[in-house]
């Protein structure tokens, strides 16, 4: 009997981490939440050089504090706007995520720095429900892997074409993205990592 048992809470602990790697609902973001990340290019680092901190929440979208600078993300984390970036449609996110999910989506880009512009077609997949480890530490998160297919102009005639590729980590505990890696024939090989989080309860 007592083998029974233990061979039925055996099961359903079992059941209940295949139904946390299955699926995962969108994160209730709170005001004061706070990411520390490292950005970087070829030289590895863990010196933070990005803070987002959560200013404001509504049903029409975060608003976060970037070092004085605004940035507005979706209610799905996904960034509308940045002092680097704006996009009409981001989808990078699209909950709630279970492994083998998959979705296409178009976007209107502006890369602001360089002042160029265009559309992109994004496909995005969610291949795996894994442990990565970040300076901030480990974290169970799904892994998603995006392909985009470019085309744009920048003001001074340069034509934009091709693919760019981004592999990125969602950990559910830290109601963030904890990793990205991003590849593009433009502007290379960058990697944001998590350093530190402050979370509200």
């Amino acid at each position: 009997m007592r083998g029974r048992a233990l061979a039925a809470v055996l099961v359903l602990a079992a059941a209940a981490s295949r139904a946390g790697a299955q699926g995962v609902d969108r994160p209730e973001v709170r005001v004061g939440d706070q990411w520390r990340f490292a950005v970087y290019y070829s030289v590895p680092t863990t010196a933070p050089s990005r803070t987002w901190r959560v200013t404001a929440v509504s049903d029409e979208g975060i608003e976060v504090d970037e070092g004085g600078e605004p940035v507005r993300l979706t209610r799905e984390l996904n960034v509308l706007d940045s002092p680097r970036t704006r996009e009409s449609n981001p989808r990078l996110l699209s909950f709630p995520l279970a492994v083998g999910q998959r979705w296409r989506y178009a976007t209107e880009w502006l890369f602001k720095p360089k002042a160029s512009r265009g559309r992109a077609e994004v496909e995005v997949v969610v291949v795996a429900h894994e442990k990565v480890r970040v300076p901030a530490g480990e974290f169970d998160a799904f892994r998603l892997v995006s392909t985009e297919t470019l085309g744009g102009t920048s003001p001074i005639g340069s034509v934009y074409a091709g693919q760019a590729t981004r592999t990125y980590w969602y950990a559910p505990s830290a109601r963030a993205v904890v990793k990205m890696v991003a590849n593009s024939p433009y502007l290379g090989s960058s990697t944001v990592e998590l350093v530190e989080l402050q979370l509200r309860p």
